[in-house]
């Protein structure tokens, strides 16, 4: 109303003549309007016309500064100052001349972003592992075309894709390049824009080629048995997963992991680190170096410094003395940039709509998309013969009276009477006779002419072949297949990414050893907070604070070292290491272990406890009356896996549970204001961790157990009216002087 009020206002004074002479309108939109209208347009143009690429590979920036090269004769030619690049490109690319050259710079074979660079650059074009490592200015650097973008144009100016006008309709730029590989699989490429990203790694030319071949002559090839993984431009080691890159191949998102080479010079005791990550650089490298060395997690290290020069990257580490490499790359490996997860989304714009496909289904779209190109080129080429077989049968006409011809031409008296004269002479239409008036006088003679004319038997050979390969699938597949041979002979280079298939017995290095055991204090809130507390902390302030509406819940004695198993809402259990949170203090709220263990969206953490080596069991209780005993060791598992599922029954909530080390008897307590007490040794342990348990308490309907408490710890007093002879039993009303003021906590 406030806001109504003030645009009333608003509207008086500025409709009030006397003020300005002017009247202004509020107009109200609702919000749905608004995104619809406004939003929605610039989301769609973000995600199709800038960040996402389509199955030629490359997005809109990366095709206009191409094709600007490609029309300004640089491909074969003399290099050109980058700025002249930069200044043609924005002919066609209105987004200023910073964005052109940084894309500029991705696609040069001196930042090496690419398997193979598109741009043969010279000057200081920075390095794509380096961050604060800046390129040269424009005016500086000098660029061309690189040889393998003859295979981006091939035939561009014979139909082979459409063009459509520029921003200002004054030039045609191609919609696509006619690539004759399968480039979206080459070349890497990156791409963030409204509600989705795109993540394309690259894949060695020669498996790309191969692996093409291999689906073309057999649509369900095992791409996996020739496109062996990801090929990346810093080179490194891949750790092979088959798993993790058949999820990548067969649906496109994933991730896999790539370390870092390196080598040891034992004259001098010191490690080199010569390949890095694609997705790091060797700052953060660095970086992370010197934190672990600032906290002392890493003693081995003496110096590290950056002697990256024109021969390439390079990372020196000066070791102390009796310093094993091998268990300190390992630990650096674990603990930094040095070994990273590469991720993937293949997120492709086909036919202007993106989508998310697996290797296959790429193959699958780039092969639609190259048939219908090369039928295009092969069409244009038919109809550049029919038009030229067409002149030639008006000439083929001439030969019969040449004299004829040139007498219908000498005795026309007006130039414009020429070409319907012959038509009418010989009988031919205007396109064949305006070409034989256009004969020069030195070649209107017979050797001439039946040179020509000969032709046309040739002529409608080559047609004929030419339409039998435009309405057959199966030539236009070997076109295809014989143009990737060419392409892998002539450009395929060797691996840069070595696959080591043996890494995980590599890993000889126990990851404990490097976690500092020491005693820490845990307290564990209602609302899911863990604060882990060292000893000297908690001596210094133990009143512990609590989010509003919080308040303890749990707490423990443990080292550092020990696990922890986190249960919840929706009967999975999480796995984590008391080491993987930070020592605070009694003053902070702790780590919200729904955040801190990514948990699924609204999911609560309800009960954890330490499991030490696994022996032992827990203890769950239901609201329906059950009760279930389950072997402690059924949570303990050989990998690390972070989350188990099914870790107890879903038939019903979940009321209290208990870590088991010893028996107890347990007080069960329903809504109806009834208790039983009985012993838990009467329990059978399960191995199965989502057993449905034994029926401990009968509950009329409507009634559930409310909470369950050990006996040791109610206000019982008449224990033997409550204790139960056999199971399951309805229990006795409590009494007044048993009732107590306890609350259900899960213990």
């Amino acid at each position: 109303m406030a806001k109504k009020k003030a645009s009333e206002s608003n509207h008086s004074r500025v409709d009030n003549p006397n003020v300005m002479g002017l009247r202004a309108e509020v107009l109200e939109q609702p919000i749905t309007q608004t995104l619809e209208l406004n939003y929605m347009p610039y989301a769609m143009s973000v995600i199709v016309s800038r960040a996402i690429p389509e199955i030629d590979g490359f997005k809109p920036s990366h095709r206009k500064l191409l094709y600007t090269m490609y029309q300004m004769k640089l491909l074969g030619g003399a290099r050109t100052k980058s700025a002249n690049v930069v200044g043609q490109t924005m002919k066609l690319n209105p987004h200023g001349d910073a964005a052109i050259y940084d894309t500029l710079v991705r696609l040069s074979r001196g930042y090496g972003a690419l398997l193979h660079p598109l741009v043969d650059s010279k000057g200081n074009f920075g390095k794509v592992y380096s961050r604060d490592m800046a390129w040269a200015a424009s005016r500086y650097t000098e660029v061309r075309l690189d040889p393998i973008c003859a295979e981006l144009f091939r035939d561009i100016d014979q139909d082979t894709v459409d063009f459509v006008d520029n921003y200002d309709g004054k030039m045609k730029e191609p919609t696509l390049l006619p690539t004759t590989f399968p480039n979206v699989l080459v070349s890497a490429n990156q791409g963030i824009t409204v509600g989705m990203a795109s993540n394309l790694c690259g894949f060695n030319l020669s498996e790309v080629c191969d692996t093409s071949i291999a689906f073309l002559k057999t649509p369900n090839h095992d791409i996996m048995s020739t496109l062996k993984a990801p090929d990346l431009p810093t080179g490194g080691e891949l750790l092979y997963d088959a798993d993790a890159l058949g999820e990548i191949y067969r649906t496109g998102r994933g991730s896999f992991k790539v370390r870092s080479k390196w080598r040891y010079n034992k004259a001098e005791n010191l490690i080199e680190v010569y390949e890095s990550p694609y997705s790091t650089t060797t700052e953060a490298i660095m970086d992370k170096v010197a934190e672990l060395i600032k906290a002392g997690k890493v003693k081995e290290i003496a110096d590290m410094r950056d002697e990256t020069d024109l021969s390439g990257l390079k990372l020196t580490i000066d070791l102390k003395r009796g310093t094993d490499p091998d268990k300190l790359m390992q630990k650096l490996f674990r603990s930094t940039p040095l070994l990273d997860s590469q991720s993937c989304n293949f997120n492709i714009l086909i036919a202007g709509m993106p989508r998310v496909l697996g290797v296959g289904q790429i193959l699958e779209e780039w092969v639609a998309w190259r048939m219908d190109s090369v039928r295009r080129r092969v069409y244009y080429s038919m109809n550049k013969k029919k038009e030229k077989l067409h002149l030639l049968k008006g000439l083929r006409r001439i030969l019969l009276d040449i004299d004829r011809a040139i007498q219908i031409i000498r005795d026309t008296e007006e130039d414009a009477e020429v070409i319907p004269n012959l038509m009418i002479g010989f009988g031919i239409d205007q396109v064949q006779a305006e070409y034989v008036a256009d004969i020069r006088l030195r070649n209107i003679n017979k050797e001439y002419i039946l040179k020509r004319t000969q032709e046309v038997d040739a002529l409608q050979d080559e047609i004929a072949d030419l339409e039998d390969t435009v309405n057959s699938p199966k030539r236009i597949q070997k076109i295809i297949i014989k143009e990737l041979e060419e392409v892998k002979k002539k450009y395929a280079l060797p691996r840069r990414t070595d696959i080591v298939y043996d890494h995980q017995l590599q890993e000889t290095a126990d990851p404990e050893e490097d976690i500092p055991d020491y005693p820490v204090h845990l307290f564990f809130s209602k609302e899911g907070y863990l604060k882990k507390i060292t000893p000297q902390s908690l001596r210094m302030a133990s009143d512990q604070k609590y989010k509003e509406g919080d308040g303890p819940f749990l707490q423990w004695e443990a080292t550092n070292r020990e696990e922890l198993l986190v249960f919840t809402d929706k009967q999975q259990c999480y796995k984590t290491r008391l080491s993987d949170f930070e020592d605070t203090k009694a003053s902070a709220l702790g780590d919200y272990l729904p955040t801190k263990l990514g948990m699924e969206p609204e999911e609560k953490a309800l009960w954890a406890c330490l499991p030490g080596d696994y022996t032992g069991q827990i203890l769950f209780f239901f609201e329906n009356g059950k009760a279930a005993r389950v072997e402690l060791s059924a949570y303990q598992t050989q990998t690390r896996r972070k989350k188990l599922t099914g870790a107890y029954s879903d038939k019903s909530p979940l009321v209290a549970a208990f870590l088991l080390k010893e028996d107890f008897e347990a007080a069960v307590i329903s809504t109806e204001g009834r208790c039983m007490i009985f012993h838990t040794a009467s329990l059978n342990p399960k191995t199965t961790r989502n057993t449905q348990g034994v029926n401990v308490m009968t509950l009329k309907p409507k009634y559930k157990v409310e909470k369950v408490l050990p006996l040791r710890e109610t206000s019982i007093v008449n224990t033997a009216r409550y204790r139960a002879r056999s199971l399951p039993i309805a229990g006795a009303l409590l009494k007044e002087e048993d009732r107590g003021e306890e609350q259900m906590t899960l213990l």
